[in-house]
């Protein structure tokens, strides 16, 4: 959602600065190119607003998720006795989530949807996160692929360099060293141009090593 929202104040900012640049021109453009300058300038208000409506749908997934499981942790108060039939409920209930986190945590995607289906228990269970990670975990083992994890680690750019982690650096050498095993050469050299020496003020010795492989290839 924060991905999202950035994208979208960026593009609003870039179409407001070029609708007041013409605005400002008007009176010089042809009546065909301002129609078409407008047109355009329509349909990306129109990508705009759709982008906005996503966001705002997705948001208010995620609040109702937050007030659902603020709820039930909040009916802990109301349980008098440990040995009350809604206490032992809630108690199975737990015991359900724990074992659906579990089998996320274990690929076991679909026996844990079976039992998120069986105990309504949609709004407790991540089953979405766990399946992007999934998918991002057999891009990495089964296509020698860093593309989906890269496309994580842009998105989450900014709490990544709080704790100053490295991830996507070393995503960005592997891609390097898997276009030099496919003997790319002229793209490995491009792609470390593009994606490493922005990280030599912290990782040069390493740049320097992945360097020696377009002379001695693995």
């Amino acid at each position: 959602v924060r991905q999202t929202q950035k994208q979208v104040e960026r593009e609003t900012a870039a179409v407001g600065a070029e609708l007041a640049e013409v605005l400002k021109n008007q009176y010089r453009l042809a009546p065909d190119e301002l129609q078409r300058t407008l047109d355009t300038l329509i349909g990306r208000l129109q990508t705009l607003k759709q982008s906005l409506e996503q966001i705002k749908q997705e948001e208010s997934q995620l609040i109702q998720r937050s007030k659902l499981r603020a709820a039930d942790l909040n009916k802990l108060k109301d349980f008098e006795s440990t040995t009350q039939p809604e206490f032992q409920q809630w108690c199975r209930q737990r015991l359900d989530r724990v074992l659906i986190d579990y089998m996320l945590r274990s690929g076991n995607v679909k026996t844990a949807q079976r039992l998120v289906d069986s105990g309504g228990l949609e709004h407790f269970a991540d089953s979405s996160l766990f399946a992007l990670v999934m998918s991002i975990e057999s891009e990495l083992k089964d296509a020698h692929s860093c593309q989906g994890a890269l496309q994580w680690c842009a998105e989450n750019r900014g709490a990544l360099r709080k704790i100053q982690c490295s991830l996507e650096f070393e995503l960005h050498l592997q891609e390097y060293i898997e276009m030099i095993r496919a003997r790319n050469t002229p793209a490995a050299i491009l792609y470390a141009k593009k994606h490493l020496s922005p990280w030599s003020d912290t990782q040069l010795p390493r740049i320097q090593r992945a360097m020696t492989l377009l002379a001695f290839s693995p």
